[in-house]
Formats: C-alpha cells, sequence, structure tokens
C-alpha cells in the first residue's frame, strides 16, 4: 500500500518537504469536516497572512474568524487562534512535537495531536480518521461500514496496522487515510484499483451488507441554527463596524431561532457586544 500511495497519493500542500509543522497543525484544523478543495486556497490565504503561531496570536481572534469565511463551523478559527497564542507563550513559537503537549493546547483533539505528531515531526502513533475506519472495518473486520467511532478501540486497530519502522508508520497512515478517500470510498469503492483488494475480507466475504450501530446521522442544514449561525458572522463579516439589533433581525425571520443562534455566537465568543450592537471579537 506504501508503494501504491507513492504513485498515486494526491500532491496536497502539506505533503510536501518543508510544509512545517505549523501548516500542518492548521491544515489539520481546517480539514475536519471540510473538503479538501475548499480547504487548499483557504490555507494558502491563511499562511501567507500567518505564517507562523506567532503572527496569528498578534493579531485579534475577530480577525481569525472574518479569514475563516466559509469553511464552516467557525468556532475552529477562535480554537486555532487560541492553540496560536499558547504555543506562543509557553512553547517558544515552536508547534509541541509529543502528544500530551499538543493535546494541552485550547481546541486540539486526540486526532489532530497524532496527526501533527505522525506527520510534522515523524513520530510512529496511530492516526485514525473517517476514511481509515472505514477501510480497517473492510479489509479487515469484513464490515461495510465502521460504525459509530471508539477513540481506544480504533486507535489499537490501527496500532496493528503500523510497521515498526517510524518512517514507515508515517507512510501508512498517509496511505491508508488516501485509500479511503479516493479509492475506498463510502458509496462507490474501486475494489479493482484497490491495491489490497487481495487481502480484503469485505471482498472476499462477498460484500455483506452492513447491519451494526450506525453513527446518528447529521443534520440537515437548510433551516438550522447552525445555518442562521453563519448568516450572522456573515453580516458580521462583511462589516467594519458594529452591527445594530436591527440589522442583525433582517437576517432570519424567524425571533425565536434567530436569537437562539445569536445567544450561542455569544456563548462561544464568536460575537461580542459593543454597547448595544455586536462584533466579531
Amino acid at each position: 500500500m506504501r508503494a501504491w500511495f507513492v504513485e498515486h497519493g494526491r500532491d496536497l500542500p502539506w505533503r510536501r518537504d518543508g510544509f512545517g509543522a505549523w501548516g500542518i497543525l492548521v491544515s489539520e484544523i481546517m480539514l475536519q469536516q471540510t473538503p479538501v478543495a475548499r480547504v487548499i486556497p483557504r490555507l494558502e490565504q491563511w499562511l501567507e497572512r500567518w505564517p507562523t503561531p506567532e503572527a496569528l496570536a498578534a493579531a485579534a481572534p475577530g480577525d481569525a474568524v472574518r479569514a475563516w469565511e466559509r469553511l464552516g463551523y467557525p468556532r475552529r478559527a477562535l480554537n486555532l487562534h487560541a492553540a496560536a497564542t499558547a504555543i506562543t507563550h509557553n512553547h517558544g513559537g515552536m508547534v509541541p512535537e509529543d502528544v500530551p503537549s499538543l493535546l494541552a493546547l485550547p481546541g486540539i483533539g486526540e486526532y489532530t495531536a497524532r496527526a501533527v505528531a505522525a506527520f510534522a515531526y515523524g513520530h510512529r502513533h496511530p492516526v485514525v480518521d473517517t476514511n481509515v475506519r472505514r477501510v480497517i472495518a473492510r479489509v479487515v473486520l469484513g464490515q461495510g461500514e465502521a460504525g459509530p467511532p471508539s477513540t481506544r478501540r480504533d486507535l489499537a486497530a490501527m496500532e496493528e496496522l503500523l510497521p515498526a519502522d517510524p518512517t514507515d508508520a508515517q507512510s501508512t497512515n498517509a496511505a491508508t487515510m488516501e485509500l479511503g478517500a479516493i479509492v475506498c470510498t463510502a458509496r462507490k469503492p474501486l475494489c479493482q484499483e484497490c491495491p489490497v483488494r487481495d487481502l480484503c475480507q469485505w471482498r472476499a466475504d462477498g460484500y455483506p451488507v452492513y447491519e451494526g450501530k450506525r453513527p446518528a446521522p447529521q443534520k440537515r442544514f437548510e433551516g438550522s441554527d447552525r445555518q442562521v449561525r453563519g448568516l450572522i458572522l456573515a453580516e458580521l463579516r462583511a462589516s467594519d463596524v458594529p452591527v445594530t439589533p436591527e440589522e442583525i433581525v433582517q437576517v432570519w425571520p424567524d425571533s425565536a431561532q434567530r436569537e437562539r443562534a445569536l445567544d450561542g455566537l455569544l456563548r462561544d465568543g464568536l460575537v461580542v457586544l459593543s454597547g448595544a450592537d455586536y462584533e466579531l471579537p
């Protein structure tokens, strides 16, 4: 599979030599629940503006939220700003390389910590995302789907597949992710192009229908509080001055939902009061 990855892996910015730990950290946070094609141009703009943690930490949190634009889940922008501040103050501006120190950064979870340690610093850690979970479920377990996630179980399953050599382990992590992203896809897997098809238990068993537990379905975006939050943030991003309550009213007709979304943004720190008006932090 590693040989397949060398030949067929996509040329993505964060895979290039010299990309750096800060760039990898930013990319991993941007890639959470956001397609690669949407991330690449925003990542390039972000790193041009803030090439180091110190540069981002020196900016206002609202600048990060504004630059995030439509990547979705804008709380990630505040988390990234907070992480940059912690890196600047606690680590001399250098992204830490051990998992415990990475986990101690604001907004950094199990996946991101291990991804940075593995891909930025070459340490041997299992790195598990949705694509990896699907590959393991099919190839190893003979299941068409991975079922609900379990950090302990998923990390243990990937740990068993990693070579002892750190460099080979890093390549195996990346190759497994890429396999799930472009070949062993959720809806239309390209089994004839798969480099491990002869090892795949799901294929050997005749592609049995998955009957196990499934993750809870994601709620519709249209008409959701998430959509209203996004519309309010878009209004604030587009304005160079605080936005009045009267202008907020124009964003969404349902007053109860609009107020609920606005209250959530205030609690999350994505919006702050400026007198009686609203602005980015």
